[in-house]
């Protein structure tokens, strides 16, 4: 028997231009591994906590103080819990509140002639870490496009490198998703 994979497309909600992402991950990743896999792709630094949320139930790092109440991640499959079709959500940062759309778009037999996990396609740059989420990335940007806004000199100190928000390799992506998850 193959094994199986998952074809799922990552969005990240409420920005402009959009970022997503396509990826296929074997089926026996558990949710720890995706969140990972999804760290490589769309970006980020893994600076943050994020959160699972499928069918109602919330998965992640379990909480030693007991404030958050998640089912552990590490012991969750992606196979166990997704279905071509289905929908779920992936929370990173829960202070600027990155929500992100996960739609698993197809699931079949793999390939014995690919390497897993693959990023086949995408769009957009990741915002930066810490930029205030959704609201704090439209007002980064627009700092950034006018050399007049008064904030354009303070933001490009502050991310220290250049940035062009539709920028995006997906290569570059599934080397660091290989090499990382």
């Amino acid at each position: 028997m193959r094994r199986q994979i998952f074809q799922l497309k990552v969005s990240l909600a409420d920005v402009t231009p959009p970022v997503w992402r396509r990826v296929l991950v074997p089926g026996g990743y558990t949710l720890d591994r995706v969140h990972r896999l999804f760290q490589c792709v769309l970006g980020w630094q893994d600076c943050h906590l994020h959160s699972f949320d499928i069918d109602g139930s919330q998965y992640g790092e379990p909480d030693p103080e007991g404030e958050l109440t998640l089912r552990d991640e590490l012991d969750t499959r992606l196979d166990a819990v997704a279905t071509k079709g289905g929908r779920f959500l992936y929370t990173y940062d829960f202070g600027d509140w990155w929500e992100h759309e996960v739609t698993v778009e197809d699931a079949f037999g793999a390939d014995p002639e690919e390497r897993y996990p693959l990023c086949s396609a995408g769009e957009g740059a990741c915002p930066p870490e810490d930029v205030g989420g959704p609201f704090g990335y439209r007002q980064f940007l627009a700092a950034l496009a006018d050399p007049g806004h008064p904030e354009h000199e303070s933001m490009r100190g502050w991310l220290g490198r250049s940035f062009d928000p539709s920028v995006f390799d997906p290569g570059r992506a599934t080397t660091l998703a290989r090499w990382l998850s």
